[in-house]
């Protein structure tokens, strides 16, 4: 019993802290094919973006899924995307 008392909570800080690390992968994944949509498609800091301009320039052009079940957005290319967990940590 005193055993998986400890354990436990370890086990969910390392769940939890393994979701926002790939989560912020992801996020930068997407900044990456963001900057690559505008390199090649000349389009300026301030100009707006939507999924589908990028998705493809993501592996298997399909946008990643937040493992801690968050959702992302990006509307500006010389903007960071975002998770929807941001509160959590989940930022870029």
């Amino acid at each position: 019993g005193l055993l998986a008392a400890i354990a436990i909570p370890n086990f969910v800080k390392a769940r939890t802290s393994a979701q926002k690390n790939a989560c912020i992968a992801n996020l930068k994944q997407i900044d990456g094919a963001i900057q690559q949509w505008a390199l090649e498609n000349k389009k300026a800091t301030a100009d707006t973006v939507g999924s589908a301009d990028y998705t493809p320039y993501l592996k298997g052009s399909q946008l990643p899924a937040c493992p801690g079940g968050g959702t992302y957005a990006a509307t500006t290319v010389g903007v960071s995307p975002t998770c929807t967990l941001s509160t959590a940590g989940h930022t870029l």
